[in-house]
């Protein structure tokens, strides 16, 4: 899978921080890499581009997958680094799972959009788009033919998702939502497991977890080598894998200038740097 890591470094998908200056999350906390998957469509501004346009096609959930379709097929038949991507998803299903067994393959709002819909329609099986609110929407695996369907009572499902994290949209809302046609995801397959759980909890709900990168020590490693971290910032990537939260709190032990900083600089670093000191987030004091 060298290939499909060196594509997520070249789009940005993942995304290091430089040394000694880890990335301010929404929550408030701070770490060491940003992912996003939905990247290796191409770069950063078609996978935004792309995103607006789901938005502004999310109210009508009838003509949506198609729509969805036709742009994703559209950017499968131009950008090499996307079609790479698929292929390498496609052939990574075929060799791990007896597609003879999958009677649909399922994709939830938003990102998931990015990857299952094209796959349904290379591996020609059924689609269905999950959305938010646990509503559905069947298509044909050419997306020409497109209805909510009451009940798939006893299907199987794959679900193909950009990144699996902890797996809370899956016990939310992908798992209930097929759940409530009768049927069950007994496979899914994601481009990156950040391996924060995510794996352990969908498969206690009997879901088989596939995932084509690990964000782990081997990756890292990997990066050191391609020349795209240097060795500290290996050593923090490796202690942030191993105890977030503690990684991080050390680190602000020994350098409290980074927090001091954040908190004269713009004004959404400042918000969050904020956060971290309200919340008390590290328990520093």
């Amino acid at each position: 899978m060298s290939d499909i890591i060196s594509y997520l470094f070249e789009t940005k998908a993942i995304k290091f921080c430089e040394e000694n200056k880890p990335f301010w999350y929404t929550s408030g906390k701070i770490g060491p890499y940003f992912i996003n998957t939905h990247f290796v469509y191409g770069s950063e501004a078609e996978a935004s581009s792309f995103l607006s346009f789901i938005d502004e096609a999310l109210s009508e959930k009838l003509t949506l997958p198609e729509k969805v379709f036709k742009k994703s097929f559209q950017q499968y038949q131009t950008n090499s680094i996307y079609k790479d991507v698929i292929d390498m998803m496609k052939n990574y299903i075929e060799e791990h799972i007896n597609v003879e067994e999958i009677d649909y393959i399922s994709g939830g709002e938003r990102r998931d959009w990015f990857f299952s819909n094209i796959l349904a329609y290379l591996l020609n099986k059924p689609h269905i788009s999950i959305y938010k609110d646990l509503s559905t929407v069947v298509s044909s695996f050419d997306f020409k033919t497109i209805k909510k369907v009451e009940a798939l009572d006893g299907k199987k499902v794959l679900h193909i998702a950009d990144l699996i994290t902890v797996a809370s949209s899956y016990i939310r809302a992908w798992i209930p939502a097929i759940r409530n046609l009768g049927a069950s995801i007994c496979w899914s397959c994601v481009v990156v497991d950040r391996m924060q759980g995510g794996k352990e909890k969908i498969e206690a709900e009997g879901v088989q977890s596939f995932s084509l990168v690990q964000i782990n020590s081997t990756l890292f490693s990997k990066a050191l080598e391609m020349g795209i971290i240097n060795e500290n910032q290996e050593k923090m990537l490796n202690n942030f894998f191993k105890n977030p939260d503690e990684s991080m709190k050390q680190f602000l032990i020994e350098h409290p200038e980074f927090l001091e900083n954040a908190l004269h600089s713009d004004e959404k670093t400042k918000k969050r740097a904020q956060l971290l000191i309200d919340g008390n987030l590290y328990g520093l004091k």
